[in-house]
């Protein structure tokens, strides 16, 4: 259960911030950066869903919003030596699966790829499209922290299948692919190539 009384400590005024086991460490720590960005996920999700309300996805979405905060606590408490399962709130397999079961329910109907696409095409596909790219740079840095640190592995496999789960939904919300904007290689060059 979390209270909170106050807003502002004055605890973090010396660039510290306190982890879940209660040690401290610099706010631009890379363990810290990485909750960051998921935060950062959450609150562009937060936005699609305020500005697209009637979107079928809009429950799963919020699942996937609660389970970002699980992430966060995840990321935020350490991994100690034997620890004993369920002492700690940590991203399961199962959560991952749910995920991997709604990019499977989204990409059953669509059309096969032919090129890679550009973000945009509907106003909720482009938000995806960033929330996409904010959740790939989450998982770069909770790589980055892996190999300093011991982690939950669930946490990168959540996060990697995230990623594919928000580009499948913004190729769905893009009218199941039909509105996709395809990239056009060198599409921008003029013919620059010598002539004999």
């Amino acid at each position: 259960m979390v209270y909170l009384s106050r807003i502002y400590t004055k605890t973090g005024d010396d660039g510290t911030t306190g982890l879940g086991d209660m040690t401290r460490v610099p706010k631009d720590d890379i363990r810290v950066a990485s909750y960051g960005s998921v935060d950062e996920l959450n609150s562009m999700l937060g936005l699609l869903l305020a500005n697209h309300l009637g979107m079928s996805e809009w429950t799963f979405l919020r699942l996937i919003q609660n389970d970002l905060f699980d992430v966060g606590a995840d990321l935020c408490c350490p991994l100690a030596e034997g620890e004993e399962p369920g002492k700690r709130l940590r991203i399961t397999s199962d959560q991952v699966e749910r995920l991997e079961k709604g990019i499977d329910r989204l990409n059953e109907n669509m059309k096969p790829l032919t090129s890679f696409v550009l973000p945009g095409g509907s106003s909720a596909s482009a938000w995806c499209h960033l929330a996409r790219t904010v959740c790939r740079r989450a998982e770069r840095e909770v790589v980055t922290l892996s190999r300093r640190d011991q982690l939950n592995p669930q946490t990168i496999i959540y996060l990697n299948r995230l990623s594919d789960y928000l580009f499948v939904l913004a190729r769905k919300l893009n009218q199941g692919g039909e509105g996709d904007v395809l990239w056009k290689p060198g599409a921008s060059q003029t013919n620059t190539s010598p002539t004999h």
